[in-house]
Order: C-alpha cells, then sequence, then structure tokens
C-alpha cells in the first residue's frame, strides 16, 4: 500500500520529468498514466461513512470534493495518452495534485477536529 505522500510524490516527479517527441513522450504518458492510477487508488480509499454527526456536514462535503477529484483524474488519464499538447497535459495535472493535496488537508483537518473535541480542546 502506497502512502499519500508518496503516491503523490511520484506523480509529481513523474509530471516534471523530460517529455519531448517519440520514444520519450510515449515513456512520459504511460509513467504518469501509471502514477494517476495509484492516486486513483488512494482516494478510492477513503471513508465514505460519516462517524460524528457534528462533522457529518464537513464529510459530506470532502466526500463531494472526492467524487469530484476522482471525475477528474477519469477526465485526464484519456487525455495523458492522446492529447498533443503535452504541456498542457502537465499542467492539468499539476492543478489536479494541488487541489488533491488541499483536500487532503481538509480531511486532516477534520481528524484533528475529531480527536480534539474528543480529548476536550484547549479549554
Amino acid at each position: 500500500m502506497t502512502s499519500a505522500a508518496t503516491a503523490l510524490s511520484e506523480l509529481h516527479r513523474a509530471l516534471d520529468s523530460p517529455r519531448g517527441p517519440g520514444v520519450v513522450a510515449g515513456n512520459w504518458r504511460w509513467t504518469v498514466r501509471q502514477q494517476m492510477k495509484a492516486v486513483r487508488a488512494l482516494l478510492m480509499l477513503e471513508s465514505e461513512h460519516p462517524d460524528d454527526a457534528w462533522l457529518s456536514a464537513r464529510r459530506g462535503t470532502a466526500l463531494r470534493e472526492r467524487r469530484a477529484l476522482l471525475a477528474r483524474i477519469g477526465q485526464l488519464e484519456p487525455e495523458v495518452l492522446q492529447c498533443p499538447d503535452l504541456e498542457d497535459v502537465r499542467n492539468q495535472g499539476l492543478r489536479l495534485l494541488t487541489d488533491i493535496n488541499h483536500h487532503l488537508q481538509r480531511l486532516r483537518d477534520m481528524a484533528y477536529d475529531d480527536v480534539e473535541l474528543e480529548l476536550g480542546g484547549s479549554e
């Protein structure tokens, strides 16, 4: 099982690797596509079941956000293999990475808030 940091780092590394004509472009496309699969698998592991009622609205928002991110990955995967403009594909991939990082940070914030409530917070 790949950690979130590893999967995102590997995709970022793949997107930043050299792109060029011919075999180099084909290798780049294949590597990026494989790393996108790892990130998709990571997002699929998130729980869809809110545990606490007080966080249910935020968890519902996170679930909708996750679904939107998965849809974007689904749209970008064929473009990685077919789009002639590799720089555009790379930019879309980098934007997707940024959005996934923000999503994961919101999940960590919710986990922290949940623990803080259970332990009584700072008051």
